[in-house]
Order: structure tokens, then sequence, then C-alpha cells
């Protein structure tokens, strides 16, 4: 199921859009986290991401391993690279159960003039909590997409272009 898409690996259709939808779920997440103002109009697309970023993380493991499974040689090449992309799915785990605490629990205004839709502080240390896990583990996704990426980058590329 995770091996081909069409006579393309599926893997190296779906990580350009796992290493588009990490770090842009994180940076969303990360504004809403930290910009109450806009929370009204990044809620939803926030969730969407983040729950968006899993599913991009498991499909693209999920098919990298299939990928290695139809290509044996390719094993010791994408060691690293495997092990970084087990790891950036266990933390896009965590990302989306934060980011779905977040969405129930952070506070924001609405757009409307009658205010109808805005959230209340339920408690503010449970805000700033959920918050600053929120920028965390948003900043460990991106940092760990970056490196997944790079490792798998090495593994194809180094040593087979040419010299400047």
């Amino acid at each position: 199921m995770f091996e081909r898409f069409g006579d393309l690996p599926l893997h190296v259709l779906v990580i350009h859009l796992t290493v588009l939808v990490l770090p842009v779920g994180a940076l969303t997440a990360i504004a809403f986290a930290l910009v109450p103002k806009w929370r009204w109009l990044l809620r939803w697309p926030t969730l969407v991401l983040g729950l968006g970023s899993l599913v991009c993380a498991f499909v693209a493991k999920q098919s990298g391993q299939a990928f290695v499974a139809a290509v044996p040689e390719l094993e010791q090449l994408v060691k690293v690279h495997r092990a970084r992309g087990n790891l950036l799915f266990w933390f896009c785990l965590i990302f989306a159960v934060v980011i779905v605490v977040a969405f129930l629990v952070l506070s924001g205004p609405t757009a409307l003039a009658s205010g109808k839709g805005s959230k209340e502080t339920k408690s503010r240390p449970l805000e700033l909590l959920v918050s600053a896990a929120v920028v965390v583990i948003g900043v460990v996704v991106i940092y760990q997409t970056v490196r997944t990426g790079d490792a798998g980058a090495k593994a194809v590329w180094d040593g087979r272009l040419p010299a400047k």
C-alpha cells in the first residue's frame, strides 16, 4: 500500500509534502500559541495542520520502510535517515496531542463585532503551560524535520554531484 504511486516510489513524493506541512504546521501553531489576537483566525488551521503533520509523518515513515524493503541495498545508506525519521514520527505524535489540547484550552477573542465565538481564559497558568508546550514541540518538530531531511538528502546525493 505504501510502496508506489503510479511508477514512482510513494516515499519520494510524500516527503515533499511532509517537508512543507510539518514546518508550516509548527510555525502556525507557534503563532497560535504566542499571539492571542490571532487565535480566532488560526484555531482551525492549527488543528488541521497539527493532525495533518501526524498523517504526513506516518505515511512518510511507512512509505520509507516500503521503499527500503523494495530496494534492500539502501538499508545501510539510509540508516541515520531512518532513525531520525522514526524519532520525527514520535515528535509529530506528541505535537498532534499538544495541538488538540491547545485547540481546546487556549482562549482568544473573535473577529466578530458581536463577540460571539470568543473563548475565555479558564486558567492562566494552564494557558501559559500549554502555550509553552506548543512552542517547544513546534521548534522540536521543525528541527527534527530539517535533521531528517538532511540525512535523507546526504544518503541519496552525497558523492553523486559534480564538484564545484
